[in-house]
């Protein structure tokens, strides 16, 4: 049925935009957990998490059907991945565990010590999130010791090396401005006033680290701007980039907070796009070249990503129709009452 199609291509792509997806999504959410402990006024707290109460848990969905589409598509890429990066994911498992459980939990009582302990447990997971997502990929940007047998063997503190937690330190000031902007379009009065200095604050760090990355990319990765000769029109990615994070300063000074959010989303989606060129068509590269992971050696036979593809095609728009379904229905201020958080 697929015969002469590239599919490796096409799950490459899917994927790549099922974890895009998560990260403009899910991204607020962590950068509203970055924050959280900014303000000691407990109803502003309970507003940060009821901007965020009923989409959170549905913004996680795209980690996981990203997940496994990777484990489908892309298998050998998959068991190496989580079998090098073990001790990583296993932290980054608890700290959303612990997110989650802090959400949930953080009302149950009216104790202001039980609130501040899930409130910093909220706070650091979500942090730690981020900083270890950032990291994953500041060591894929410049590639992992892959043996000829795909067999990948690390240590946590080889994995710590300065690039790649510079990229986790840039991920969580991106996520922190994006949680901000995102909760001043549910937010008013005082409240809304923070959290537009806030992301004012967070949009500086981020700017700084960014520039940072961007030159240690240069120096230390020239090989991520090798596909970009491949065609012009792929320099459209990084300026449509900038034009975004340009824009962000200027529509929050006008007030229109929603315009700027849509800025700071498509800011992050156009620099994950970035990554993704710049790995192509590796999904894992290693430090030794021809032990990388590409799309045509880590994965599965064509006929699997055929039928893979056909499932994708009818559980995609579902995933889209969900999440924009909730997104209406909760559109607004956040306004507290009894059932919130």
């Amino acid at each position: 049925m697929f015969e002469g199609i590239d599919l490796n291509f096409i799950w490459f792509v899917l994927i790549a935009f099922l974890f895009i997806g998560y990260a403009v999504l899910d991204g607020f959410d962590l950068g509203v957990g970055t924050l959280h402990l900014f303000t000691n006024d407990d109803s502003e707290r309970r507003v940060l998490l009821n901007a965020i109460g009923p989409v959170w848990d549905g913004n996680e969905v795209w980690l996981v059907t990203g997940g496994g589409a990777l484990f489908a598509a892309f298998p050998h890429a998959y068991a190496t991945v989580f079998s090098g990066f073990y001790i990583p994911f296993m932290i980054l498992l608890f700290a959303i565990i612990f997110r989650a459980v802090s959400i949930e939990f953080r009302s149950k009582s009216e104790s202001k010590q039980w609130r501040h302990t899930w409130d910093v447990a909220f706070s650091i997971s979500s942090v730690l999130i981020a900083l270890l997502m950032g990291v994953a990929l500041g060591n894929i940007i410049i590639g992992v010791p892959i043996q000829a047998n795909f067999e990948l063997r690390t240590t946590l503190f080889s994995l710590l090396t300065p690039y790649p937690v510079l990229v986790g330190i840039t991920t969580v000031a991106l996520f922190a401005m994006h949680g901000a902007i995102y909760a001043t379009t549910k937010t008013e009065g005082e409240l809304k006033a923070k959290l537009r200095k806030w992301a004012n604050t967070s949009m500086i760090a981020f700017i700084v680290l960014y520039v940072l990355t961007t030159i240690g990319t240069v120096i230390f990765v020239p090989s991520m701007f090798k596909n970009f000769s491949n065609s012009v029109f792929l320099y459209l990615v990084p300026l449509i980039s900038i034009l975004a994070i340009i824009n962000i300063p200027i529509q929050l000074n006008r007030g229109k907070e929603f315009r700027a959010f849509i800025s700071s989303c498509v800011a992050i989606a156009t620099l994950l796009v970035l990554f993704a060129i710049g790995i192509f068509p590796n999904i894992v590269p290693a430090t030794i070249a021809e032990n990388s992971l590409t799309i045509y050696n880590a994965s599965s036979s064509h006929k699997t990503l055929g039928v893979m593809l056909i499932i994708a095609l009818i559980g995609m728009p579902l995933v889209i129709t969900y999440t924009s379904i909730i997104y209406w229905i909760f559109r607004g201020k956040v306004k507290l009452d009894k059932s919130s958080y």
